[in-house]
């Protein structure tokens, strides 16, 4: 849609009721036994497994490949009644030079492979470069896209750049999905998480997400509400179901469970599969893992026992 700045100028966001709102949600939500099970694997299947360090190799991407396609232990899953069924992660996320790898470790598994792009983390590159990097990963095979927008844009309240530059990878991205990440920890206030949200969906963007996972504050349930609140409203304006993912600091089970509370509660249950809810994680699967094998043993094992990569 085109861009409506007297709607991002008209944001509001309440930050001491969002507050209150997410400091209440552990103690009034929660699941025991089988249903949590049942919620932990649903979060198995939207978690972007990522990779996204300075050492990594052809061969940890392609043991993350592996994990992407078995997430979760034979035994475990048998035990859970789950044998047979196609329990695989939501994609796997890397840096481009490793994308034709991940295709290729992939194939025929129906995982996607989500390449991080336009400069990341920083997204200070110029802008025919940043064009230039999706369009390689687009070619090497990558079905979704995950850039970082210039938060210099949001800072000075430049939404028209923010909307042209949104628009700009939405186009070089072709029929892959584009995911925009905010890098909420740089971003100052909620509000302005809230009215870079709004214009990156209208500017095309099939996902909004939280973070790099590289600035020192990432995902927390406060900055989802706000970002869920900007979801809703955009749905209800337009129609347009946009995904979330975020991304940075979750890491155990009980981590995720909030989130996946969160995003029922405001936006409702066809929000929790994959193609509107994702988590960039690594180490978030060892811990479900950990979990699943307690609930069906009544044992808890060490971390070791179940890789990720």
């Amino acid at each position: 849609m085109a861009l409506d700045e007297a709607w991002v100028r008209s944001v509001r966001f309440n930050h001491s009721a969002g507050e209150r709102r997410v400091a209440t949600l552990p103690g009034r939500r929660t699941v025991k036994k089988d249903a949590q099970a049942a919620w932990l694997l649903k979060a198995v299947t939207c978690i972007d497994l990522t990779t996204l360090s300075g050492d990594d190799t052809p061969e940890r991407v392609k043991r993350l490949c592996a994990k992407a396609k078995s997430p979760v232990r034979h035994d475990i899953l048998e035990a859970l009644g789950m044998a047979g069924r196609p329990i695989t992660t939501g994609a796997v996320c890397v840096y481009h030079r490793f994308v034709a790898t991940a295709v290729e470790a992939l194939a025929g598994s129906g995982i996607p492979v989500a390449a991080v792009s336009t400069g990341f983390p920083a997204g200070l590159v110029p802008h025919d470069v940043k064009l230039k990097e999706i369009e390689a990963s687009v070619r090497d095979g990558a079905a979704e896209i995950d850039i970082v927008i210039t938060r210099e844009h949001v800072l000075t309240g430049n939404w028209q750049a923010l909307y042209d530059e949104m628009r700009d990878f939405r186009a070089a991205c072709g029929e892959a999905h584009v995911k925009a990440i905010l890098a909420t920890g740089d971003l100052k206030t909620l509000r302005n998480v809230v009215k870079a949200s709004l214009v990156c969906m209208m500017a095309g963007a099939d996902f909004i997400k939280t973070s790099t996972g590289k600035e020192g504050v990432n995902a927390t349930l406060l900055v989802t509400l706000a970002m869920l609140r900007a979801i809703r409203a955009y749905h209800e304006q337009t129609g347009v179901m946009v995904g979330y993912k975020p991304a940075g600091g979750i890491s155990s089970a009980k981590d995720i469970l909030n989130y996946q509370f969160l995003m029922r509660e405001e936006l409702g249950r066809r929000w929790l599969e994959p193609d509107l809810f994702r988590v960039g994680a690594s180490s978030l699967l060892a811990d479900i893992e950990r979990q699943l094998e307690h609930h069906v043993t009544g044992r808890y094992s060490a971390h070791h026992r179940h890789p990720v990569g």
